[in-house]
């Protein structure tokens, strides 16, 4: 069922991927991007991913009316910076805020934020909350903190987690960002 107001949308599509070979990092990382590149595509700046936990852009993170008539309680910004956004920005809507300097290129280390990323997100959910986690596009440095997540919270392997994000948004990250995935799959689940 799909549900569309204004710049938020949920719906869900399933799909069919393929597996993954976890013994090859370079075969992986391709295998990967073949289920990215399937199931549905980006229409919405932000969407539903799994109950009350949501990926969106930036437009979304900023649209303070939109926020408070959808109930949103916590935001992680994986682009924060000194210019944009910030805590200040939520000041007097009840909103929790976690910054994270990500950048959305293949050598930066996301992964020294999934630990800290995911007990910000199981906190709030547990408590009630709802939770916008966002970069620029919610693309890559968003969708790579939810994967973390559902990994490290739910107990999903990496295939898991990116067939559960897909089929509430379309995500793709950078190839370094799978690389820490596929890194953080293998510690939890082996190859």
């Amino acid at each position: 069922m799909a549900t569309r107001n204004g710049l938020w949308q949920s719906h869900t599509v399933r799909s069919v991927e393929p597996e993954v070979d976890f013994s090859s990092p370079g075969l992986a990382v391709m295998d990967l991007e073949r289920i990215f590149q399937g199931g549905k595509m980006i229409n919405s700046h932000a969407d539903e991913v799994w109950p009350r936990l949501y990926i969106g852009d930036y437009d979304s993170a900023e649209n303070r009316k939109e926020l408070t008539l959808r109930g949103f309680t916590h935001i992680v910004n994986c682009a924060h910076t000194a210019r944009r956004g910030g805590p200040d920005y939520y000041q007097g809507m009840n909103i929790t805020y976690l910054g994270i300097e990500g950048r959305d290129c293949v050598d930066y280390n996301m992964s020294t934020h999934f630990n800290t990323a995911a007990d910000f997100i199981n906190s709030a959910l547990h408590r009630g909350g709802k939770v916008l986690v966002h970069c620029h596009v919610g693309v890559s440095r968003s969708a790579t903190v939810v994967l973390a997540y559902l990994m490290l919270k739910h107990h999903m392997t990496l295939v898991e987690a990116i067939r559960t994000v897909k089929e509430g948004r379309g995500v793709f990250p950078n190839r370094g960002f799978l690389r820490q995935l596929i890194d953080l799959h293998i510690r939890l689940h082996g190859r």
